[in-house]
């Protein structure tokens, strides 16, 4: 990744040791990222993402009051991070297992190595862009799949109502579209209304 793309990375650093966090927040600066909220606790994490809204958070498993797993939980619920990486001192499978239900997409374990730091946000931006296309996607779908089968019934309606073929009620739903200046959905719906 050039140097441009990894200041344009905003990452939240959640973690309840000082002096980790430090250390943490001087790797990743000096890797060339842009370090956009610090917390302590998982409560703090959350409320430091709804709004920075960054493309990582590094979160601590365990934290005091709300620990990194339920804050990820909450984070990726309400999305406002673009990926979640853990930071454990742990490498237990249950936490594992959690963290792969929640969609955590790294899991760094404690002491931090810098030579792994890296590569594992690098994938994680990666695959959590990757992931943010397929979903657009699938929502583009799904989108016109609606319009389409709203279509699909205003046609019908009015083959009955008005007696005309599968293409001539197609025909007026696109031209009343372009009359009115309104999405073929809408006039369907207005239709259907």
């Amino acid at each position: 990744m050039r140097e441009k793309e990894k200041k344009e990375i905003r990452i939240v650093i959640a973690e309840d040791e000082p002096i980790t966090r430090m250390d943490l927040k001087e790797m990743l600066v000096v890797a060339g990222y842009s370090v956009v909220g610090e917390a302590s606790e998982g409560f703090d994490a959350i409320e430091i993402c709804k709004k920075e809204k960054p493309d990582v958070v590094i979160l601590d498993i365990k934290m005091p009051l709300l620990d990194g797993l339920s804050a990820a939980k909450v984070i990726t619920e309400e999305k406002n991070a673009g990926t979640i990486i853990l930071l454990t001192a742990y490498s237990d499978e249950e936490f594992i297992n959690r963290a792969t239900k929640i969609g955590v997409s790294g899991y760094i374990v404690k002491p931090i190595d810098e030579r792994a730091l890296v590569p594992n946000i690098e994938i994680a931006v990666a695959r959590s862009r990757e992931i943010q296309q397929v979903k657009k996607q699938c929502e583009l779908i799904a989108e016109r799949l609606e319009n389409r089968t709203i279509i699909e019934k205003a046609k019908g309606q009015l083959m009955v109502s008005m007696s005309l073929s599968e293409n001539e009620a197609y025909e007026y739903i696109k031209n009343l579209s372009k009359e009115k200046k309104v999405s073929m959905k809408r006039i369907a719906e207005i239709i259907l209304a």
